[in-house]
């Protein structure tokens, strides 16, 4: 089993680049039901991955909540982000 590593770090102002990618770990890196429990259908490594739970922290700091950042289109989000 793998050890687990620091997260990646979320930099503050959030910038629109820094938005789409989370927006797009956070609609790739999702949960998948395996008999070893819930593992990320990426990478497959217990979820929440790295990756998922950055984008996670990502669109918070950017003041986005959760539900809204998984089912909005990437422009939408840039665009509410103060692009």
């Amino acid at each position: 089993m793998s050890t687990l590593i620091d997260d990646f770090p979320v930099l503050t102002p959030v910038t629109d680049e820094d938005l789409a990618i989370a927006v797009r770990a956070v609609r790739t890196h999702v949960p998948e039901s395996w008999p070893e429990g819930e593992l990320c259908r990426s990478e497959r490594v217990p979820y929440p991955c790295r990756l998922a739970r950055w984008g996670r922290a990502t669109l918070a700091a950017a003041g986005l909540p959760e539900p809204e950042a998984d089912a909005a289109p990437v422009d939408r989000l840039t665009y509410e982000a103060g692009a």
